[in-house]
């Protein structure tokens, strides 16, 4: 590849100026900008943005776009580069630590910043984390293993197999206290659904963990949440599937959900996630871990674990908008799907056009579940006449489930059955804590903080 080609992005007056200078990516420039003068790494142009805005990686991490008409003067600087043999620092391990097993997925909280390059990169090893977080010697012996190295958006049903089949193994073949999966936050919800529903009788915690901010950054959450995780992993009474993250926007507290209540909330808070409809099963605070509620299952022996992988991946999550055209119903059925979830408005309400296509649907055996936009509260069919006729068109009402939880649960059923009364039975019960006995109006949040912390966290402990 040429100089040129490795500056495919940049503008040709930008690509003149680097050749002038003779410049290669990753290499350090000095830049007088407004009265300013800074140093970093030249970095390849992003896929869109001005080619004209030149990338630089300063010392702190950050980046920044100057355009080149901005730019007082830039010059190279030489690197002396040290040819020696870097020497990692051995790690000792204390003696009669639990054992956990870190499985790597991807996301924010398994990079790693090369601040040679400037790039951040896929970085999952004992190694790694030990430097990272030296914390972790005195809580747990891990041992870690990647087995996807993707964006939490590229997750799709048959990883949640694969992931439940490492899960399965690890507790089958290994002596371990709980396993933790490194996982991007964007669909970190589905995928703990999922395993809740793929894993049975579990021997010990499956602690899904990400962080809202990469590691380079001085916010970064990716160190509280990993130690809560395998704080949890290794010490929980509990044999469930949850996620560990920020409670609150400072380091103090990590919550622990779980998988089949917990929602991304927020697209960068660092206190992200939450439990609807119900309590967060614990907490994690200054190297303990606080239950706060009696109701979860508990540690079962290894021999009574269960495997009950597959998802019907012809399952279909569709939200209901003002001027939704009922004929989207009639081609999901055309084209062969077995089951639709549809996220409704208030009590489970859509416009009186979709009750034609979704009799249509369950008359050819598809199931046709009803869930509320509102996340909060509670499917209720029987209040007024539109919700009656969902129920006469043969809709099932999904009680609190969230959407996505809804979702996962129809696409593992029907890899099991496709006969509509046994679908129906196992929508509407209770099997692994995603349905709330109650309707939960007191753990409803007045504003983003939640009362859930003052009341329960904070006041209590």
């Amino acid at each position: 590849m040429s100089q040129e080609d490795k500056w495919l992005g940049y503008s040709e007056e930008v690509k003149d100026l680097f050749n002038k200078i003779g410049l290669l990516p990753f290499e350090r420039v000095r830049v007088k900008w407004k009265q300013k003068e800074l140093e970093g790494l030249v970095l390849p142009r992003p896929l869109y943005g001005d080619p004209n805005v030149i990338i630089i990686k300063l010392d702190n991490g950050y980046n920044i776009g100057i355009h080149i008409k901005n730019i007082e003067y830039i010059e190279k600087i030489p690197q002396i580069i040290k040819k020696s043999k870097l020497k990692l620092k051995e790690i000792t391990k204390k003696k009669g630590l639990p054992k956990v097993l870190i499985l790597g997925t991807g996301g924010t909280i398994s990079s790693k910043v090369d601040y040679v390059t400037g790039a951040v990169y896929p970085s999952f090893s004992i190694q790694d984390l030990y430097d990272f977080i030296p914390e972790l010697l005195n809580i747990a012996d891990l041992d870690a293993k990647e087995i996807l190295r993707i964006f939490s958006e590229d997750m799709k049903p048959r990883y949640w197999d694969l992931i439940a089949t490492e899960v399965y193994n690890a507790f089958r073949d290994r002596d371990i206290e709980g396993i933790v999966i490194a996982h991007g936050t964007d669909t970190m919800g589905y995928t703990a659904a999922a395993l809740s529903f793929a894993l049975r009788n579990l021997p010990g915690p499956v602690v899904l963990v990400g962080a809202q901010r990469s590691p380079d950054r001085p916010s970064s959450d990716a160190a509280l949440n990993l130690i809560g995780a395998v704080t949890t992993a290794s010490k929980a009474p509990f044999g469930e599937v949850v996620v560990a993250m920020h409670g609150t926007i400072d380091d103090d507290i990590v919550l622990i959900h779980r998988g089949t209540k917990v929602r991304k909330m927020h697209t960068s808070r660092r206190d992200a996630f939450m439990s609807i409809n119900s309590l967060p099963l614990a907490f994690y605070r200054n190297g303990y871990i606080y239950v706060l509620t009696n109701d979860y299952r508990r540690r079962s022996n290894t021999e009574d674990l269960k495997l009950l992988n597959g998802f019907d991946e012809k399952t279909f999550l569709l939200k209901f908008f003002p001027g939704l055209d009922p004929e989207i119903v009639d081609i999901l059925i055309d084209r062969g799907y077995h089951g639709i979830v549809i996220e409704a408005t208030g009590l489970g309400h859509v416009a009186e056009e979709l009750i034609r296509p979704i009799k249509r649907a369950v008359e050819e055996n598809i199931p046709v579940v009803i869930t509320s936009q509102c996340l909060w509260g509670r499917v209720n069919l029987n209040v007024y006449r539109r919700g009656v006729q969902l129920i006469k068109a043969g809709a099932i009402p999904a009680e609190d489930m969230l959407p996505e939880t809804a979702y996962v649960k129809l696409s593992w059923i029907l890899a099991r059955t496709r006969e509509m009364a046994k679908i129906k039975k196992l929508m509407q019960s209770n099997l692994v804590g995603e349905i709330s006995p109650r309707q939960l109006l007191e753990f409803y949040p007045s504003n983003p903080t939640a009362k859930i912390l003052e009341k329960y966290i904070i006041e209590k402990y």
